[in-house]
């Protein structure tokens, strides 16, 4: 379940909120938003071509099993997603920034945030 949050430090944030994260892996909050946020990357993702609608429907599935944090929260991170942004806590940065520092494209990092959700999807509960 934690799976995303993974994904989200590896686009490169600041370490301060990769600490953070790391700390509190109990921190509904911050694994909600985080989930949240990284649907909204999917959604963006999918939108500009880069990654199919399944992802984006593993994402809403994982949402609906973790522990619901605060919704104004969640619905912000989310839309920051839809915009391109990576944001968990305090820490931003634009998906294309995060790619740059990868030395790799927004396509590429699309197709692996992907990968690594489809990957979990064959072993959800059915629903």
């Amino acid at each position: 379940m934690i799976r995303h949050i993974a994904v989200v430090l590896s686009l490169g944030l600041a370490a301060p909120a990769a600490a953070q994260v790391a700390e509190a892996p109990a921190d509904t909050g911050a694994n909600y938003e985080a989930a949240r946020n990284q649907l909204g990357i999917l959604k963006y993702c999918n939108q500009e071509g880069f990654t199919g609608p399944e992802a984006v429907a593993t994402q809403t599935r994982l949402i609906g099993m973790i522990e619901a944090g605060d919704e104004q929260a969640g619905a912000m991170a989310e839309q920051k997603g839809t915009e391109g942004t990576v944001a968990v806590g305090d820490a931003e940065i634009s998906l294309a920034q995060a790619a740059e520092s990868r030395e790799s494209s927004v396509e590429a990092t699309c197709q692996e945030i992907e990968a690594a959700v489809n990957e979990v999807a064959p072993g959800l509960p059915a629903g």
